[in-house]
Parts: structure tokens; C-alpha cells; sequence
């Protein structure tokens, strides 16, 4: 959809609300919201006539690995939720994971356990794609942020015999880190480098041999029933479990506010579970 199509879109929406009685006020931050949306899905081939239901939840996930707060990613679902009504399709929005369920923090965030894991990582491996192995090993074993891994480029990456980093430019608030690479991550990524014979300096390229999206790595890890942010969850989640001190797993997993990070160190909601049924039956 072309940006005049787009901008017809939103006046007829900006008219219908004003009709309704809406305060100036509101349609302004709906109109906001709409051409974030609009710009965001024209950046990943996306058409506001032809929505679904995984535009609108791989957008939530985007707004979330920006940094956007439960609360306003709250406030751009309900925007979203008035747009999807005006055009007609308002079935999209079932079964979107709803961002007010990430308000909850007396509970550590979903992670995989080991058996989901070695699940995801066995099918994986069977699909012989390189570069999803790599992207799926990397994700799990360095808890980057999807914006920080489609950033990357491959000096970013120093891979020898015994040990291996990745270094993160553009963390979430600027913050700038190294990650180590452990040694399943690091094969599985020298691996992939040795088939690259182009010269482009981004580390992950799409099919199209341009540098890979964050729609993509959604979609890529979407087929085996995981979200991105999920992987970064367990790696930070098996750290404490382990026995890591919470500065540095802050320190890793590039938390600006390490009570983000204390987070990890609560019972899971299958921790909790287990524990009633232990004791109930």
C-alpha cells in the first residue's frame, strides 16, 4: 500500500472518529499510533487491507523489543483494536496476546525448560538451514534482544579456537556490551560464516541477500511455536538458576535496571504449579 492509499486511509478513519464524538485529544494519539503501525508495516511488506492477526502480534513483539512499556504497548493495542474495527476486520485481533498479561511480575517471565529447548534446537538442526541454526544458537545462548541481533554485523563477532564474543552496538538505551559466545553457539555460527562468499557486513541476510528483519527472525522461529524474546527469557532464566549473581546476568543480558533482572530469580508459573501438585496431589 503507497503512502497516498495509506494517508487516505487514516483521514477516513480521523472522520468516522470525529463523527463519533471522539476529543481531539484522543484522535491525535490514535492517528500517532496508526502511522507507527502504518510505517512499521510497509517496512515489512505489509498491507492495512489485508491484515492478520500475525501483523498485529509480531508488532506487539516489535513495540516490546523496543522497550516500550506494558502501559504503552497497552495504549497502542487499544488504538489498534479501533483501526481493525474501522476497516472491518476485527477477527485479527483474537488470539493476540494481549500486552496487559505483561504487567504481571510476581512471577518470573515464560521461559522454555530444557525438554522445549532441545525440542527446538533438534528441529532446527533437522532443517539443515544454516542460518537459522546459527540465528536459533546465537538467540539461546546470548539472550540478545532481536533488535540487537538483526543490528549485527560480522566484525561484530570474534570467533577463535577456545573462546568467542559478540558485541552488541546498539543495546537497548545505547548501552553497548560484549557477550560471550559459548562453544555451541560459536560452531554453529563459524559454520554458517564459512557458506557466506558475499561482502555485505551484515551478520544474517534475508533470502533477498539484504540484511535480515525482525519480522523474518519472528516468522523463522514462529514455525517451531516460540517467540524471540522467549529464548532471551531462558537464557537469563538458566543463569540464575545456575547460580550466576544478578549484576552480572544484568550485565549480559544489557538491563539498564537490574531489578528487570531479579525478575528471573522468581518461580516460574510451572514452578508454582509443580509445587501445589507436590504437596496436593
Amino acid at each position: 500500500m503507497d503512502e497516498k492509499t495509506v494517508a487516505k486511509v487514516i483521514d477516513s478513519f480521523i472522520s468516522e472518529q470525529q463523527e463519533k464524538g471522539k476529543n481531539s485529544q484522543t484522535i491525535d494519539k490514535y492517528t500517532r499510533i496508526i502511522r507507527e503501525f502504518a510505517q512499521w508495516l510497509k517496512q515489512n511488506k505489509g498491507d492495512l487491507h489485508q491484515l492478520t492477526r500475525i501483523d498485529i502480534q509480531q508488532f506487539i513483539n516489535h513495540l516490546e523489543e523496543k522497550g516500550n512499556s506494558p502501559t504503552t504497548i497497552e495504549n497502542k493495542f487499544a488504538a489498534l483494536s479501533v483501526l481493525v474495527k474501522y476497516l472491518g476486520c476485527p477477527e485479527v485481533l483474537k488470539y493476540v496476546r494481549r500486552p496487559e498479561s505483561r504487567k504481571i511480575r510476581h512471577i518470573a517471565p515464560k521461559s522454555l525448560d530444557r525438554n522445549e529447548r532441545n525440542r527446538i534446537l533438534r528441529e532446527v538442526e533437522r532443517s539443515k538451514k544454516l542460518r537459522n541454526i546459527a540465528i536459533v544458537y546465537l538467540l539461546l545462548y546470548t539472550g540478545l534482544r532481536v533488535s540487537e541481533l538483526v543490528a549485527l554485523n560480522r566484525d561484530d563477532v570474534k570467533i577463535g579456537e577456545r573462546t568467542g564474543t559478540v558485541r552488541v552496538r546498539k543495546g537497548k538505551g545505547d548501552i553497548a556490551r560484549k557477550v560471550p559466545l559459548p562453544v555451541d553457539a560459536r560452531n554453529h555460527l563459524y559454520i554458517y560464516l564459512q557458506t557466506r562468499e558475499d561482502d555485505n557486513p551484515a551478520l544474517f541476510l534475508s533470502n533477498y541477500k539484504k540484511r535480515i528483519t525482525i519480522r523474518s527472525v519472528q516468522r523463522i522461529l514462529e514455525k517451531y511455536g516460540v517467540y524471540p524474546h522467549q529464548l532471551r527469557h531462558t537464557y537469563c532464566r538458566e543463569l540464575v538458576a545456575s547460580g550466576v549473581d544478578i549484576a552480572t546476568v544484568a550485565e549480559l543480558a544489557g538491563h539498564s535496571d537490574i531489578n528487570i533482572t531479579r525478575r528471573y530469580s522468581k518461580p516460574s508459573e510451572k514452578e508454582l504449579e509443580q509445587a501445589v501438585q507436590k504437596v496436593f496431589g
